[in-house]
């Protein structure tokens, strides 16, 4: 069934909701803050006129709003992704890899307008917002050129007088789910991935960040992306990604989110047996052996924990430090964490705001529980002055192991710390979750590398240091913390169907 065409927009509607005031009469370019949604490369409203309030977290001020988009929109989206795809599936492979070259040159020319649009809804610290733009771009890049080689692969001939190939075609329409704690990078990393294919997209930010969505979309569009390739459909998520994992037509579902989010669309998903692509939690450990380099380890446990303000599926949840080094560590770690600077993001402090009441709520819960557990609390522990949103970066000793906050996923600036005795404690604690994504592993032996990287069961390690994550890496964890990988070739291929072809020459 056809989905109804979105309302047409009076030009007095566009003039008031594109005018430059508030957030975008801060841009060099206006128009970047668009306050619709992006469907067949128009700007579009609700049919229903419902519109829903974004605020910026550090003050709580509304900064925009966007229009609350039903399952009439979100089918007429996939409509316009279907009749789009022949098109773009159907260029050559150059062809695409120009429009991806022009939408990078378009992301990297302005970064500063799209770091201010991350701080203003997201939080993060100006100087993170700038990094992600430039990582989020980097995505684009990578796939721009790999949309140049699909991979088409000669076999050698099992049969007489057969010529066997095995080729990789676009899957078609592809469902792109996003969070709020990198709303520009896990777009990019998807949408280039999937546009290089061949696919086209629909897109669903979180409801909490979608300026930074649309902004992309639009430059996008002037890239010359074609209409319906890329849609950006807002609103909450149940009465959106809920119609796309029940249409057929929609054979890519790509989410990143919670495990429990993860498992609900997998089960929505069943009925069309549709190829998922998740990035789900994380519960990172962090082990500090004690022939590491100790400030070396300090400096890159703060880093691991406390980028994104904690708020990141890759950020360290639980420091297991050998008993040798444990008070030194907990110590230098405890010092450096109280010397990080807390603000709203447009001031570049070390740490922004969290996202929402329901995360500072797991931050004190995690604290009162491992306090009443008998831990203890270097630095920290409690919600700041600036502001409700504002958690101090805290820092948690002697944590027992049961309790909440060495079992959930923190996400925020919570860090819990306790000693091992022996290589094989620490790695049955290191393993002892139903995640996967990535463990920190600091040691200068290198036997112990091979044998606990080996040991780790997790998708991703990094050895004496933090930052490992970028487009030519597959990204992506093992058990509960997701399916398929992110990021490489690896995850064009994700975007695609193989196809035999054999051939009788007789």
């Amino acid at each position: 069934m056809v989905a109804a065409s979105p309302p047409e927009l009076p030009m007095s509607s566009l003039s008031a909701r594109y005018a430059p005031s508030g957030l975008g009469s801060r841009l060099d370019d206006p128009d970047l803050f668009c306050q619709f949604g992006h469907i067949d490369g128009q700007p579009v409203a609700a049919r229903s006129g419902e519109t829903l309030a974004v605020t910026d977290p550090a003050t709580g001020a509304e900064i925009g709003s966007v229009p609350v988009f039903g399952v009439e929109e979100a089918g007429g989206a996939v409509d316009k992704a279907e009749a789009a795809f022949p098109h773009w599936a159907g260029l050559l492979p150059q062809q695409r890899s120009a429009v991806l070259r022009r939408w990078y040159e378009l992301i990297v020319a302005a970064r500063e307008d799209l770091a201010r649009i991350m701080t203003a809804e997201q939080g993060k610290p100006i100087s993170e917002a700038r990094g992600e733009i430039d990582y989020a771009a980097s995505f684009v890049e990578f796939f721009a050129e790999e949309a140049k080689r699909p991979n088409i692969e000669s076999v050698t001939s099992h049969l007489p007088d057969a010529e066997v190939e095995v080729w990789r075609e676009p899957a078609g329409v592809a469902a792109l789910v996003t969070p709020w704690n990198f709303p520009a990078a896990m777009i990019t990393r998807k949408a280039a991935a999937a546009l290089a294919a061949g696919c086209t997209c629909i897109v669903h930010p979180s409801s909490e960040t979608p300026f930074s969505a649309l902004a992309l979309a639009v430059l996008a569009a002037r890239a010359g992306v074609p209409a319906g390739a890329f849609n950006v459909v807002t609103g909450q998520a149940a009465a959106i990604v809920g119609n796309w994992t029940a249409d057929p037509r929609v054979r890519v579902l790509s989410f990143t989110g919670s495990t429990e989010i993860g498992r609900l669309l997998y089960r929505q998903s069943a009925d069309t047996i549709k190829r998922l692509v998740m990035e789900l939690g994380g519960h990172a450990p962090f082990l500090v052996f004690a022939d590491a380099d100790l400030d070396q380890a300090v400096a890159e446990a703060i880093k691991a924990k406390f980028a994104t303000s904690g708020q990141d599926c890759l950020g360290a949840n639980r420091f297991f430090i050998e008993r040798r080094v444990y008070e030194p560590f907990c110590q230098r770690f405890a010092a450096a964490t109280a010397a990080l600077t807390l603000g709203p993001g447009d001031t570049d402090p070390d740490i922004g705001p969290l996202m929402n009441e329901k995360a500072v709520a797991k931050q004190v819960s995690h604290v009162e529980d491992a306090l009443a557990r008998g831990a203890r609390c270097l630095t920290g522990g409690a919600v700041d002055g600036q502001g409700p949103l504002f958690f101090q970066p805290t820092v948690l000793v002697d944590v027992p192991a049961d309790a909440l906050i060495m079992n959930e996923e923190t996400f925020g600036p919570v860090a819990a710390l306790c000693p091992f005795e022996s290589e094989e404690e620490a790695i049955a604690r290191a393993n002892a979750t139903e995640y996967g994504l990535i463990a920190y592993l600091h040691t200068m032996d290198p036997r112990r590398i091979y044998r606990a990287s080996r040991q780790l069961q997790f998708g991703m390690v990094a050895v004496n240091r933090t930052k490992v994550t970028g487009a030519p890496i597959p990204f992506g964890g093992t058990k509960q913390s997701g399916l398929g990988r992110e990021g490489a070739r690896l995850g064009m291929e994700e975007f695609t169907e193989v196809k035999y072809v054999c051939r009788d020459w007789a």
